[in-house]
């Protein structure tokens, strides 16, 4: 572990090095690279120094007490040394976590589809429970967000919802929403009072970049319509709504948000681009079986992932086994307490299988 975290050291007095370097200073694409990665390794150097420093100290404290000292001098000593010993355990602990490989995606934006699945009209009011549920989580967090694509039920719920979450990080945070979401409650469209049951999917997608995924134009067809709200009623007649086909994959993506036909294609390339990148790493992935299982959250998409228990105010993450009785916080977005539960579990697992 030690040889990693000096390698690691090694490395951002290199790039501190060539990020003064002039040449380096004129290419701009250079120079965000190496800026993005020393500052991917900066806590952990920051944190490895640290640990050096106290075990100087608690070098230097050991050696202290070989010395002649009074009674209550020794005793200051021995306290120093016992503080050490418990700042050093932080520290290796902290160097654990810190050394686990970074995804790649955490620092990226994220494109949320949320849809009604079992439960009709229930179904879509509760994929609108969850949509508001994430953008007040966003809001919490200094993160925007920005619907690419809806289709609202009269009402007031979603059959589809696609939205994009713009923030440092958000991916982090946000990957583990992928699954089915369960709902049980006494729907507004129930009269009698009983309890029911509906589901709702979320995928949670990292926004790709042009680099990463390589879409050529000849591979997409688009097609454009007329927008259309609620009931199929004209929301305006001219074209400006868009459709694109991503030929080699047969991945569909729509938008009709935006009055301009530029802007809906602008957004919706946002969304193919995303499912196009996801769909080949997760054919990558399938191919590390031990790494897709010491993951949370990377399973299979209809996997139901939580409970949302109205009557009983509770919400299950069945994952990890998490119950908590603060469902109505939850849906104002205060989902850190479940989000925390998920990273600690996914890092204790990468833990595990780094050390088999």
């Amino acid at each position: 572990m030690f040889d990693r975290l000096q390698a690691v050291e090694d490395r951002y007095d290199r790039l501190n090095e060539l990020l003064s370097d002039p040449e380096i200073v004129n290419d701009p694409k250079k120079l965000r690279e190496y800026s993005k990665e020393q500052s991917g390794i900066q806590e952990t150097v920051q944190v490895y120094r640290e640990y050096k420093e106290a075990r100087e100290q608690f070098k230097d404290a050991k050696a202290m007490l070989e010395e002649k000292l009074d009674a209550e001098m020794r005793e200051m000593v021995k306290e120093e040394i016992g503080e050490l010993e418990e700042r050093i355990e932080e520290y290796e602990a902290r160097l654990k976590i810190l050394l686990i490989p970074k995804d790649p995606n955490d620092d990226k934006n994220v494109i949320f589809e949320i849809r009604g699945a079992a439960g009709g009209d229930e179904a879509a009011l509760f994929a609108g429970n969850l949509y508001r549920m994430y953008s007040r989580f966003a809001e919490m967090q200094g993160w925007k967000t920005e619907i690419i694509d809806a289709a609202p039920t009269g009402l007031g719920g979603y059959k589809e919802i696609i939205f994009m979450v713009n923030g440092n990080g958000a991916f982090s945070k946000l990957k583990y929403e992928n699954g089915a979401h369960r709902v049980q409650r006494v729907p507004e469209t129930e009269s009698g009072g009983r309890i029911h049951t509906s589901t709702a999917t979320v995928a949670c997608l990292p926004e790709a970049e042009e680099v990463e995924v390589e879409i050529h134009d000849k591979d997409i067809r688009v097609d454009t319509f007329a927008s259309s709200g609620p009931g199929g009623q004209s929301v305006n007649t001219t074209m400006s709504a868009v459709r694109l086909t991503h030929i080699p994959t047969g991945t569909v993506v729509s938008c009709q948000d935006e009055k301009s036909q530029i802007k809906n294609k602008e957004k919706a390339m946002k969304v193919l681009r995303a499912r196009v990148y996801d769909k080949f790493q997760r054919e990558a992935q399938a191919e590390y079986d031990a790494q897709r299982k010491s993951a949370v959250g990377s399973g299979d998409r209809s996997e139901r992932i939580r409970t949302y228990n109205y009557p009983q105010n509770r919400v299950t993450d069945h994952r990890i086994g998490l119950t908590i009785q603060k469902l109505d916080q939850i849906l104002e977005g205060k989902l850190d307490e479940v989000i925390d539960a998920l990273i600690m579990e996914d890092q204790s697992k990468k833990l595990e299988s780094m050390q088999d």
